[in-house]
This record gives C-alpha cells, sequence and structure tokens, in this order.
C-alpha cells in the first residue's frame, strides 16, 4: 500500500472529481461528494489527516492505490 500523502480539502476533491465524483452538497466546512450512489464527505481543512484521509476513500470505494495514481 502506498503511503498517502498530507492533502488540503481542496486539494482532495479535485483530485476526487478526477475520478469522477460531483460536488452534491456544501454545509459549513464539510463537502458532499457522489458518484452514482457512491458518497463521500470532505472537510475543508488545511491540512486533512492521514487517518481521514483513509476514511474519506473507504466511503467512496476507492483503493489508496487507485487514489495515488490520479494525485
Amino acid at each position: 500500500m502506498p503511503k498517502l500523502p498530507i492533502l488540503s480539502g481542496k486539494d482532495i476533491i479535485k483530485i476526487l472529481e478526477r475520478m469522477g465524483f460531483d460536488n452534491v452538497r456544501q454545509k459549513g466546512s464539510h463537502v458532499v461528494m457522489k458518484k452514482g450512489s457512491v458518497g463521500c464527505v470532505v472537510p475543508m481543512h488545511k491540512e486533512v489527516a492521514i487517518g481521514t484521509l483513509h476514511g474519506i476513500l473507504r466511503q467512496a470505494n476507492i483503493s489508496p492505490e487507485d487514489f495515488m495514481n490520479n494525485i
């Protein structure tokens, strides 16, 4: 498993959009991204913790390898 980098919420959203996710809505500092019936919530922080990024990828059914290939 590749080591995930520390990214901002904005960077994670850009990568997810490249992977086909759409920005559905935002409430406060959390953005909901959806692709079909699969969704995930991305916090708009300056630095998103690695564990949080793993949780986002788990929600979105994306492997870390696929995510790293789209950076």
